[in-house]
């Protein structure tokens, strides 16, 4: 098959993509960058093969979205409503629910974070960017939405600039990754933390219902595919190069320490050395609250549109706030909330590794609904079938066994 074959016109593309990008933009959260750091100080380079497996089964998680929404035109909690009933689908947003509380607290924590580091009073550095967003989502349409959070997204890239600056040895790097302690409990449970921050609930309502907002449909699944799989190389990549900066600056190839990691300050001085304190602060700062906002963005919205599924009423930004009251009124409550949360119960960053913990914990209830949707609630040809489906069963089963046996290192149950 020759290149120009397999990947879509670029025109084509360019009309689909956006969705897959910004969810795996957004994947890259406050709390999934310290928990890359977390691994990289107290494991030195040993869990970044981690970070690269998690590329295929991070795409084919998502692409089982890609096939629900272009296929359908539904999101995610109305065909879990449809096929399994509303007692299964508020069962499954309850879990959306945890996760994306979690998440919009870790966001808020991570600005608020910056917001100390450069002496900017909580109340400007928590109500801005919220008022902001608010003002961003109520008056501008899906794709002025999607615009701004790709164009903000991408400011994360400096994380890579960071790595790069903290000149990993490349000899560390092949040792460390082939240094595996799967004996130790603490190794195992960030691996659960690792795959609760780059597969998390909120990312399968938001892709397939941005889909649908979108417009797209099954001609466009090609197109979305390539923009999933672009998103979560882009994605891995910045995990991988938080984690490296950590693991050269303080992890010293697997002798650091977990400790003293779990405030944003104390991450921008860890990683600061190579650029100096005051540019090293600001290339760090750029890149935190830009996670950070695309993240609120995501997870808000995946909030608001599964809230929408689940009551029928009107949910789409291509719908003005008289038009669609509940669906802006969801979203407003969960920036509102998280903002005012992080305002009053400082230092709520330090529970970043439980909330990853817990997202591993939603793995299956997430991934069950999503690979139950896909193998039957498509038409043939569409549905995830065949040698893929084994595909799928696998990955899905290895992924959610290391998770859950993390999860009960994480409680002390192994």
């Amino acid at each position: 098959m020759s290149a120009s074959t397999a990947f879509p016109r670029l025109s084509t593309f360019l009309k689909a993509a956006g969705p897959g990008l910004v969810v795996m933009l957004a994947d890259t959260d406050v709390g999934s960058l310290i928990t890359a750091a977390q691994s990289g100080a107290r494991w030195g380079y040993s869990l970044l093969l981690l970070q690269i497996l998690l590329v295929p089964i991070l795409y084919v998680v998502q692409e089982m979205t890609v096939r629900l929404g272009t296929s359908t035109g539904r999101g995610h909690g109305a065909l879990i409503r449809e096929y399994y009933g509303a007692g299964w689908a508020w069962v499954s947003y309850g879990g959306l629910v945890l996760a994306g509380v979690g998440a919009i607290v870790t966001e808020f924590s991570g600005i608020a974070g910056i917001g100390d580091l450069f002496g900017v009073p909580r109340l400007v550095s928590l109500g801005l960017p919220a008022a902001i967003l608010l003002g961003l989502v109520f008056t501008g349409g899906y794709r002025r939405v999607e615009v701004v959070a790709i164009a903000v997204g991408l400011f994360e890239l400096v994380f890579i600039g960071l790595a790069i600056a903290a000149k990993p040895d490349p000899g560390e790097i092949l040792a460390s990754i082939g240094h595996i302690p799967l004996d130790d409990s603490g190794f195992r449970v960030l691996i659960a933390a690792n795959i609760g921050a780059v597969i998390m609930p909120w990312m399968i309502f938001y892709q397939q219902s941005a889909i649908v907002d979108k417009g797209l449909g099954w001609e466009h699944a090609r197109s979305s595919r390539w923009d999933t799989l672009v998103g979560a190389i882009i994605s891995q990549c910045v995990m991988g190069a938080i984690l490296i900066a950590a693991a050269a600056t303080i992890g010293k190839a697997g002798q650091g320490t977990a400790q003293g990691l779990d405030t944003v300050g104390q991450l921008a001085g860890a990683f600061t050395p190579a650029l100096g304190p005051w540019l090293g602060q600001v290339v760090f700062g750029v890149g935190i609250v830009a996670a950070a906002f695309v993240a609120l963005n995501v997870v808000a919205l995946a909030l608001a549109w599964g809230f929408g599924d689940l009551t029928g009423r009107k949910h789409s930004l291509e719908q003005s706030p008289r038009e669609a009251p509940t669906f802006y009124g969801a979203f407003t409550l969960a920036v509102v909330a998280g903002a005012v949360a992080v305002q009053f119960v400082p230092n709520l960053i330090a529970l970043n590794i439980a909330v990853e913990v817990m997202n591993a914990l939603l793995l299956p209830l997430a991934l069950g609904f999503l690979i139950l949707l896909a193998t039957r609630a498509l038409p043939p040809g569409r549905r995830v079938e065949g040698t893929y489906k084994w595909v799928v069963y696998v990955v899905s089963g290895l992924t959610i066994a290391f998770a859950m046996v993390g999860v009960l290192d994480g409680i002390g149950l192994l």
